[in-house]
């Protein structure tokens, strides 16, 4: 038994270096791959500048900014208040625009409980617009409650980030 693996070891080893060495060159090989790429499968070429979409931050459309809110409230937080002031002076300077507040909340808290928070934050967020002077009969509001998270996350940064009002023109 030992004499017939000693015989078999070296013409294993002899096979695989033939057939390893006997693979196509590099030359080749790079040769095909050149003819391939130029073939028509690939497609027009498409240029990588980025292009707006639109939106600035959240789901807020460009030029305005989502308002961020406390745990469990809607009332607009002092430092949250020049962010309603830039949305007002957009919404005054482009007379063509209506816009749909969006309230959205972090997932803790029941469904039902999440959606009349998000209404109050769409609310109060419209009220203060109202108050700087816009339009009511421009603006409407809707609630996702937690339906609309940004960010899917389980910590403080995560709901942070899910407790706004976003403001999207609509046509």
């Amino acid at each position: 038994m030992v004499q017939k693996v000693k015989v078999l070891l070296p013409v294993l080893l002899c096979v695989s270096l033939l057939a390893l060495s006997g693979c196509g060159s590099k030359k080749d090989t790079d040769q095909a791959m050149v003819q391939e790429a130029k073939g028509d499968a690939m497609g027009a070429t498409e240029s990588l500048d980025s292009k707006s979409l639109g939106i600035s931050e959240g789901r807020t459309t460009e030029g305005m900014l989502p308002v961020y809110f406390e745990f469990d409230s809607s009332d607009v937080k002092n430092d949250q208040v020049a962010r309603i002031e830039v949305n007002a002076e957009f919404l005054k300077n482009q007379k063509g625009y209506d816009v749909r507040i969006e309230g959205n909340c972090d997932p803790r808290g029941t469904n039902e409980y999440n959606m009349a928070l998000g209404e109050r934050r769409a609310l109060s967020a419209k009220k203060y617009l109202v108050n700087l002077g816009v339009d009511e009969a421009k603006m409407s509001t809707v609630s996702y409650g937690e339906e609309r998270m940004l960010l899917l996350g389980h910590d403080e940064l995560s709901w942070a980030q899910n407790r706004r009002a976003d403001f999207v023109v609509v046509e």
